[in-house]
């Protein structure tokens, strides 16, 4: 990958606003973010991203963490079931433990939700 493809990637700082663990999934859990998104009207719930960190985090440990997203993907549809799919708008970024578990990445200091990762 060069520099100039990298820079592509939007990374951005997003505050969890909710989290719910997916029915019928072990791994799954629905976040609704705040990450700065301009057109508020239009997500004013937050954006949604799904993430396989279920075995890893509660739900509850989740809401108000500051975490890195990719903001910039094209949705992913998950179908959970055959009466159940969930979008999601984005990707957080984790590290993997040994042993696979997912470790989110945080930021360090107080930065508003949508502050650019640079």
């Amino acid at each position: 990958m060069t520099i100039d493809e990298f820079k592509k990637v939007e990374l951005r700082v997003a505050k969890v606003i909710s989290a719910e663990r997916v029915e019928g999934s072990e791994k799954l859990v629905k976040l609704q973010i705040d990450c700065g998104d301009k057109d508020a009207a239009i997500l004013p719930a937050g954006r949604q991203v799904v993430a396989g960190i279920g075995k890893a985090y509660s739900p509850e440990e989740l809401v108000g963490k500051k975490i890195i997203i990719v903001a910039n993907l094209e949705p992913r549809v998950f179908k959970i079931a055959p009466e159940l799919e969930l979008t999601s708008n984005g990707m957080l970024l984790a590290a993997t433990e040994e042993g696979g578990a997912p470790v989110l990445l945080t930021v360090e200091k107080e930065v508003a939700p949508g502050s650019s990762i640079s």
